[in-house]
């Protein structure tokens, strides 16, 4: 048997060493890499209507607001949508988040608890989580609508888990 010398083991822990940290460096960049980093917190704001980009659409256009974390939720999403005559932005559907909807101009149809509800100008509407839910365009002219919708704190974590196990 071959008994290691000093100079054996120091050169074993030093290889051993860097090998452990390269692969610790190498580890860190794909982590990095997987997990995006945290947005930052959402403060007080304004936004000033003048200076929202205007996005086209087939349907009529929209405005992000925002898109962040704020201080109490893990998402709060604001956007405006214009709705051209007879259209709607999508068929009904339902999600895990809540959203409040207030109608700026026009006339819309909203689909609420099962019953397509006709309101106008000034009106409010809630949406409930994972109930089916739409809105259309049913006036003259276009409809501009507000959209609020929330993330309490976990729901996205437990919306990527369950992508992840659907998979």
């Amino acid at each position: 048997m071959i008994t290691p010398t000093r100079r054996d083991l120091v050169v074993a822990t030093l290889t051993a060493s860097v090998c452990l940290g390269l692969l610790g460096f190498i580890g860190q960049d794909r982590l990095a890499a997987t997990v995006p980093a945290p947005k930052p917190i959402m403060g007080s704001m304004a936004f000033d209507w003048e200076k929202l980009v205007v996005k086209k659409s087939k349907v009529g256009e929209s405005r992000t607001i925002c898109r962040a974390p704020t201080a109490t939720l893990d998402e709060l999403e604001m956007h405006v949508t214009t709705l051209n005559k007879g259209q709607a932005p999508h068929p009904p559907h339902q999600h895990a988040d809540e959203e409040l909807l207030i109608v700026k101009e026009g006339t819309v149809e909203a689909l609420v608890a099962g019953d397509w509800v006709k309101l106008g100008p000034g009106s409010v509407i809630f949406q409930a989580a994972n109930i089916e839910h739409a809105i259309r365009n049913v006036g003259e002219g276009q409809a501009t609508y507000h959209v609020i919708k929330w993330n309490s704190p976990g729901m996205l974590a437990k919306r990527e888990a369950a992508k992840a196990a659907a998979k």
